[in-house]
C-alpha cells in the first residue's frame, strides 16, 4: 500500500480548503423587524419565543392596523420610512402595500382565516345573536357600538349594516376605534357592543365574548404574511414566514381564535 507523499498531502488539504466556501452554511443570525396587525398578534406573540430559540434570529415587533390613516397603522408606518422585514396583516392590506411599492410582489403567504366576533362588557346582559333576526334586534336595542378601524370595521360600516337594513340607525350610534382594541373600549363601558376579529377579542379582560356573528352576514378575513419592499433581511424574513405558516404553528393559531390555512401538500 502506497502512502501519499508530503507534497500530495498538502495539495489534498489545499483542495479541501478551497472547496469549503461552496459548502452550505447556516444563515447568520439577524434581527427581523416585524409589523403585525391585531388579527395575528396573539398567535405571533405566542410563537415568537420558539422561532427565536430554533433560528437564533431575534424579532423586533411593532403593531398597527392593516389599513387606515391612524399614525401607527402599518401602511402609514411604511410610508414614512419605518424599517420592516415582515408584515402580518389582512390580505387586502398587503395587496394595497404591493400596489404602492411598499411590499414585495409575490411574497404573500396566507396564514389563517379569521371571523368577526361580538362582545359585551363582563356581567352585562348577553343578547341572542344566533340568528340574523335576533342579531338585528340586538343591534337596534344597543345604545352604542364600537368596531375596528381595520378590515372588519370597514366591512361593518360599508356592508353589514346595509345588508341588515339598519345602516342609518346604526351609524348614528357607532364609532370606529383607532389604535386600540375594541374589547378594551367595551371593557371600560364606553360601548355597549363591540365587534372585532375573534382573535383580537379573546385576549381582552373585562368582556364577555358572545361568539361569531351569523354566517349570513359574516365576512371572513384572510390574514397573511409578506415581505417589506425595503427589507434588509429577506432570507430571515422568509424563514419566519415559513415558521408561522407551518403545521407546527397551527395549534397555536387555533387556540388564539384563528383557522389555519392548509398548505398544498402539507
Amino acid at each position: 500500500m502506497r502512502h501519499p507523499t508530503p507534497l500530495q498531502g498538502r495539495r489534498a488539504l489545499l483542495l479541501a480548503a478551497a472547496a469549503l466556501p461552496f459548502l452550505p452554511r447556516p444563515a447568520a443570525a439577524a434581527e427581523i423587524r416585524v409589523m403585525t396587525s391585531g388579527g395575528l398578534t396573539a398567535a405571533y406573540r405566542a410563537l415568537s419565543p420558539d422561532f427565536e430559540k430554533s433560528s437564533s434570529h431575534t424579532l423586533h415587533t411593532v403593531q398597527g392596523a392593516s389599513m387606515g390613516a391612524a399614525p401607527d397603522a402599518i401602511p402609514q408606518r411604511l410610508a414614512r420610512g419605518e424599517p420592516a422585514d415582515v408584515v402580518l396583516l389582512a390580505v387586502d392590506g398587503l395587496e394595497a402595500l404591493v400596489a404602492k411599492g411598499l411590499a414585495m410582489p409575490g411574497s404573500r403567504v396566507d396564514i389563517a382565516r379569521s371571523l368577526i366576533g361580538m362582545a359585551v362588557r363582563a356581567g352585562a346582559p348577553k343578547p341572542d345573536i344566533s340568528t340574523v333576526d335576533t342579531f338585528r334586534q340586538a343591534l337596534l336595542a344597543a345604545r352604542s357600538v364600537a368596531y375596528s378601524a381595520s378590515a372588519s370595521g370597514v366591512y361593518i360600516e360599508t356592508e353589514m349594516y346595509r345588508r341588515l337594513g339598519i345602516h342609518d340607525e346604526m351609524m348614528a350610534k357607532s364609532r370606529r376605534i383607532l389604535s386600540e382594541r375594541v374589547g378594551t373600549v367595551v371593557a371600560r363601558g364606553e360601548a355597549e357592543i363591540g365587534f372585532q376579529q375573534v382573535s383580537e377579542l379573546l385576549p381582552i379582560q373585562g368582556i364577555d365574548y358572545l361568539g361569531t356573528i351569523p354566517e349570513a352576514v359574516q365576512q371572513p378575513t384572510i390574514f397573511c404574511a409578506g415581505i417589506a419592499a425595503k427589507s434588509e433581511n429577506p432570507e430571515a424574513a422568509r424563514a419566519l414566514i415559513r415558521f408561522l405558516s407551518s403545521p407546527e404553528a397551527a395549534p397555536v393559531l387555533v387556540r388564539t381564535g384563528l383557522e389555519p390555512i392548509a398548505r398544498a401538500g402539507g
